[in-house]
């Protein structure tokens, strides 16, 4: 067997020098090497609607998508998502040249910021941030400038002239989520329009990621930020079928934008994957002209999820801010008497036989993220019940 080769200089590529193993990876292997439940990574534990995974298996039977489907994507689903913006939101897109279908949302982040940025921009992103977006900021060699979302009157709220102040000369792009994953928060109409003002003003692209959609509570609104005015014409929003329908081994997700952007998003992405996920793009398109009762139903069945999880982690100790939208539930672990959010998840197994999320990964200023942990929801729920009555032992050990 060959000697590997020797060479002063590291093989990792030193844009990505600073990520390691995603923190999603390593706590999914604690939770099998532990045997914990698995509050962790954001995965459902059981399958989404009947007819839709019977719709993949028509799929494959009748050879629709078993062989390289066309690189937009199929017709089928670029209709059915060109359908779905303008009868959820109004929003006009031509599905031939204004759709484009992706290997989930993860590839339609990384193929948005390569496509749309040059070396040294600047990408205002709001932290917490989704990993991915990080590590795709490095890897197009533009410099991420974060905005820090801070707990008050419990939500983490967006402070608007700390988001105008990181706006400088070189700031080529606005990176959103909202739904916002991990805290749950959900901007408001009004912090959009604050938004959408500043990105006009200063000529800014957005890309926006409104995986979570469908899953809004209460009295929060999902307002896509492209139905602003000004704002359909310089606005990338990205889509997933895994969040929605929970499949998310499908791996199917999508951008609607102008085509300029389109085109653009394509020519990087077509050096990515290419294409894929053939047959579940056609039980996907299915998915996305079910009936508003599985919405309904979906939103109903997470927010009791939600109110079961969130109640029983503050009888247990934990600090907890209420999620306004995705399925996860953000903790403070200082009224455990912990202090260190990513200590605290790696013992956890140990202590509890659970498995979280740290915040502070997500951040940059790891001091503002420190004590805050992420429990996901999205599980059946005798298991968050056992994963509670778990937890619930912490005060007294």
């Amino acid at each position: 067997m060959a000697a590997m080769t020797s060479s002063a200089r590291p093989f990792l590529n030193r844009r990505l020098a600073e990520f390691g193993t995603t923190i999603f990876a390593e706590m999914s292997a604690l939770a099998l090497r532990t045997g914990s439940i698995n509050l962790g990574q954001g995965f459902p534990d059981t399958d989404g609607p009947e007819e839709i995974r019977e719709a993949a298996v028509r799929a494959l039977r009748d050879g629709r998508g078993n062989q390289y489907p066309p690189g937009p994507g199929v017709p089928e689903l670029r209709h059915a998502v060109a359908d779905h913006q303008l009868r959820r939101y109004g929003l006009a897109y031509d599905p031939d040249s204004e759709v484009l279908v992706t290997a989930g949302a993860t590839e339609a982040i990384a193929a948005s910021l390569l496509a749309l940025l040059e070396p040294g921009d600047e990408v205002v992103a709001l932290e917490p941030y989704y990993d991915s977006y990080a590590a795709c900021i490095a890897m197009a060699g533009a410099r991420r400038v974060p905005v820090t979302l801070r707990p008050a009157e419990g939500r983490f709220r967006l402070d608007l002239d700390e988001l105008r102040d990181a706006v400088t000369d070189r700031t080529r792009l606005l990176l959103l989520n909202t739904p916002h994953n991990p805290t749950g928060t959900v901007l408001t109409r009004a912090e959009l329009a604050a938004v959408a003002e500043l990105a006009v003003e200063r000529d800014l692209l957005v890309v926006t990621d409104e995986v979570y959609e469908h899953l809004v509570f209460d009295d929060a609104e999902h307002v896509p930020l492209a139905t602003l005015p000004g704002m359909r014409e310089r606005t990338v929003t990205l889509g997933s079928a895994g969040k929605s329908f929970s499949f998310t081994g499908w791996k199917v997700g999508w951008v609607t934008a102008p085509a300029p952007l389109v085109t653009a998003v394509r020519s990087a992405k077509q050096y990515l994957t290419y294409v894929a996920s053939g047959p579940f793009q056609y039980a996907v398109a299915e998915a996305l002209a079910l009936p508003e009762t599985y919405f309904e139903d979906f939103r109903a069945d997470m927010r009791a999820k939600r109110d079961l999880l969130a109640g029983d982690l503050a009888q247990a100790g934990f600090g907890v801010y209420v999620p306004s939208g995705t399925y996860f539930v953000t903790t403070d672990v200082r009224p455990l008497g912990e202090t260190d959010g990513v200590a605290f998840c790696r013992s956890l197994p140990e202590r509890a036989g659970v498995v979280a999320i740290p915040n502070a990964v997500f951040y940059d200023h790891r001091e503002e993220g420190a004590p805050f942990v992420r429990f996901a929801f999205c599980k059946r729920t005798e298991v968050l019940q056992e994963a509670v009555t778990r937890l619930k032992g912490l005060a007294h050990a």
